[in-house]
């Protein structure tokens, strides 16, 4: 689950107020240089899709959000910019309600997997390439949600997902599964993060939406907070020097939240574009007539020297779009 900012175009952004904060600059291009390519928020227009899993596979960008509860549908991109919907990869069995996919490609077996979830259990599917179809192999957990599989540079897999409550009301807690095979636990899940901070617990008792991101040596749970559908859901990071925790939450949380005419954002996912750099892609919510109107945002992260991971939410503003090419 990147950016090159040019830091004339996002000097004059900031400067208005809307952002909070900047990303590391670069040179300003040589005069007669093209303009650079700009994005503005939200990526995906249509209001519905939300808690997206993106993956690069073979230059190309595949998406997987919640959409119509139905099935899973993917969109692709060359650019994280541009996007293309594509055909439904995932169905559930009749009655049952779908959101916050996962997609992970094993290198062992070049195969993918999709973790889903459906009416609050978190389980597995396989298929042979990321547009699918796949196939229903396992469900995993009971009262659970927003699953999240990471491959660590040893070849260990771990899948963090959310345990629910009783009647699935709260508190939602992150805890951490080692697996012995995509498909197949080893041992038994860690609890590693829950909702004790007020910005957690504002519209409810919620940790949710994990991401994990590897940065020198050091272990980055970035998750969201509060209830969904609440234009107060933000994103914090807790980190660790074990990919099994314990973790210690940033005292700077959230690092993105509301404000400047976003709502909302969170539960998102991490990718690097084509120069290395850090992408969060997310959803907002539109405004607050009503709950979950949602729609689809990308934004950079970055670590400064000290290595605080940053981050921020945009909307309506022209931004500096990733690299496409290596070079830039």
């Amino acid at each position: 689950m990147f950016f090159r900012a040019h830091s004339l175009l996002f000097a004059a952004v900031a400067l208005a107020g809307i952002l909070p904060g900047s990303a590391p600059a670069q040179e300003a291009a040589p005069a007669g240089d093209a303009a650079p390519a700009t994005y503005t928020n939200p990526i995906i227009p249509a209001i519905g899709p939300a808690d997206p899993d993106v993956i690069k596979y073979e230059g190309t960008y595949y998406l997987y959000p919640t959409d119509d509860g139905r099935g899973y549908d993917v969109y692709t991109s060359d650019d994280l910019v541009h996007w293309e919907k594509g055909p439904k990869v995932f169905e559930p069995e009749r009655g049952r309600r779908l959101w916050a996919p996962d997609v992970f490609r094993d290198p062992t077996d070049g195969k993918f997997y999709l973790y889903y979830t459906w009416d609050f259990t978190v389980g597995v599917a396989v298929g042979d390439g990321p547009l699918g179809p796949f196939e229903k192999k396992a469900d995993l957990f009971e009262g659970a949600i927003d699953a999240e599989m990471f491959r660590d540079d040893d070849g260990r897999i771990y899948l963090y997902y959310v345990k629910t409550s009783p009647g699935n009301v709260g508190p939602f807690r992150i805890r951490v599964q080692p697996m012995k095979s995509p498909v197949e636990k080893e041992g038994d899940s860690i609890p590693l993060i829950e909702p004790t901070e007020p910005w957690e617990t504002v519209s409810g008792e919620i940790t949710e939406g994990p991401v994990m991101l590897k940065h020198d040596g050091t272990y980055y749970l970035i998750y969201s907070g509060t209830g969904a559908a609440s234009l107060n859901y933000a994103v914090g990071y807790a980190t660790s020097d074990n990919p099994t925790g314990p973790f210690k939450k940033y005292e700077g949380n959230p690092i993105i939240s509301r404000g400047g005419g976003v709502y909302g954002p969170g539960h998102g996912s991490v990718v690097r574009d084509a120069a290395g750099a850090l992408w969060h892609v997310y959803h907002q919510q539109k405004d607050g007539t009503r709950d979950w109107n949602r729609f689809l945002a990308l934004d950079p992260l970055w670590f400064d020297e000290q290595g605080v991971l940053h981050g921020r939410a945009t909307r309506g503003t022209p931004q500096p779009a990733p690299a496409t090419n290596a070079a830039e």
